[in-house]
């Protein structure tokens, strides 16, 4: 009856806080990695404090997933810390639809077998993107981003296991439509703040309220 559907409905809802809660934490710890990078990326630190930071927040899902990839299998996504989460604890978290786009370009950005070199200036290009929503500069990320692509160019073109350039660079609007579904996604978690407890490093680069003042 209509009772046990909804008692079903709330049992996920809080399976999915759950899980929710448990990505988040072991996430978390990248958010710092993530801005220890920015700061080495050349031309990162010249730009204005708000650019830097929109371009971290906007950024950082697709920054955590290509380097997340490395420790991604069509089964399980792991994170630095050795804990893991499974691709059907994920589709409880997302959609089976989100997932499935992101397991592709993780498979996809594997077999492309990037050195650290690769991946680091691929992050960096994927960091330097002119065109977030809200950078004021536009023109000097777009400089910044250029120089990176010319290296990471170069750096392909004297990898000897890697893929060819194109096809890394063609990884970059794929990478962007995962960030786009993502950030879609978080607009639930926006709305159901209240019942989550974030820690608040992650609730911070996700726009995500933690109390009631942030919601002025």
């Amino acid at each position: 009856g209509p009772e046990v559907a909804s008692s079903t409905a709330e049992s996920l809802e809080q399976q999915r806080i759950w899980l929710w809660q448990q990505f988040a934490t072991h996430v978390t710890p990248s958010v710092q990695r993530v801005v220890e990078f920015a700061k080495r990326v050349p031309g990162f630190c010249e730009l204005s404090q708000d650019d830097q930071l929109i371009l971290i927040k906007v950024g950082f899902f697709e920054l955590w997933l290509s380097h997340a990839s490395r420790l991604t299998t069509d089964t399980t996504l792991t994170f630095s810390d050795g804990t893991f989460v499974t691709r059907q604890q994920m589709e409880l978290m997302y959609s089976s639809e989100f997932v499935q786009s992101m397991f592709e370009f993780t498979a996809g950005f594997n077999s492309l077998l990037l050195g650290d070199m690769e991946l680091g200036l691929f992050s960096a290009v994927v960091l330097l993107s002119p065109d977030r929503p809200g950078v004021t500069d536009v023109k000097a990320v777009e400089q910044h981003q250029d120089r990176l692509v010319e290296a990471l160019k170069l750096q392909m073109s004297r990898s000897t296991i890697g893929g060819d350039s194109p096809s890394v660079l063609a990884k970059l609007p794929e990478l962007r439509v995962v960030g786009a579904k993502h950030a879609l996604i978080l607009d639930w978690f926006r709305l159901n703040w209240d019942k989550l407890r974030l820690p608040p490093l992650f609730a911070e680069i996700f726009d995500i309220p933690k109390c009631e003042e942030d919601l002025q």
